[in-house]
């Protein structure tokens, strides 16, 4: 816990904000105590910097399990820093990876604590916002917690004198999602893809990002094995409606 302030308000934060200078929009939006699910877009490995940043409450991310689990100087340092930034690890590669996602989830909502979740389950191939995977619908149902959307916007902006070029950051938390009225119907797979959608609408909304109803994950599988484009790959697929997909388990890597 004090690693994790200390990487905030020391060691990373201050020159993360000093060189970047994020611009933050909606923080009020995010309760003061209490659980709640942060549901973003996914455009850069730094997105789980930026935002926490933002915040003066901690946030805790389900994050793959390679992460843990390396050997040598380099796997105890990078195990530290993982585990001190407020990383959880889950192993997508089990076959019950996506229900031990969830529970995972669901222990730390039940802990009153933010949630950072990135419900594509991957970083966008190509900038736009592709379909989301339901294991953020089933946390906040079965909870009963809000979901705040999350947007990363990046520009660029070139610095003063030097001439360099920095990745302009902006992050939008927008008006928190009450899904009190399907209260009861967790598990239900039409409610589960509504209630989904519904959030990737207002990720969507605030991003203003292009949205895609197809998994990223699938389009990264088919770009490795064919070499085509994100663009080329997107028009050979059609949405996917098998459940097991759908419920592939939200992360912070992919």
């Amino acid at each position: 816990m004090l690693f994790y302030w200390f990487l905030k308000y020391v060691a990373i934060g201050p020159v993360v904000k000093l060189a970047f200078r994020p611009q933050v929009e909606g923080v009020d939006n995010v309760p003061r105590s209490g659980a709640a699910v942060l549901a973003s877009n996914h455009l850069s490995a730094a997105d789980w910097i930026f935002m926490p940043l933002s915040l003066r409450r901690r946030v805790t991310f389900l994050a793959k399990n390679e992460y843990f689990t390396g050997s040598g100087v380099k796997g105890f340092l990078q195990r530290a820093f993982f585990t001190g930034a407020g990383q959880v690890p889950i192993d997508r590669t089990s076959a019950s990876a996506a229900e031990d996602a969830i529970q995972t989830g669901l222990r730390i909502l039940r802990q009153g604590k933010l949630l950072g979740i990135y419900p594509e389950g991957t970083r966008s191939p190509d900038g736009r916002l592709f379909r989301g995977k339901t294991g953020v619908a089933r946390m906040t149902l079965e909870t009963g917690v809000p979901v705040v959307p999350v947007a990363m916007v990046y520009g660029e902006r070139r610095l003063p004198l030097v001439g360099w070029n920095l990745p302009k950051v902006r992050v939008r938390f927008g008006v928190p999602l009450d899904f009190s009225r399907y209260e009861g119907l967790a598990g239900d797979r039409f409610v589960e893809r509504s209630v989904t959608d519904e959030i990737m609408y207002e990720i969507m909304t605030l991003s203003e990002q292009e949205y895609v109803d197809v998994y990223g994950a699938r389009v990264k599988k088919s770009m490795d094995a064919t070499g085509a484009s994100a663009s080329e790959v997107v028009s050979r697929l059609q949405p996917p409606v098998d459940e097991a997909a759908d419920r592939a388990p939200e992360s912070l890597a992919g």
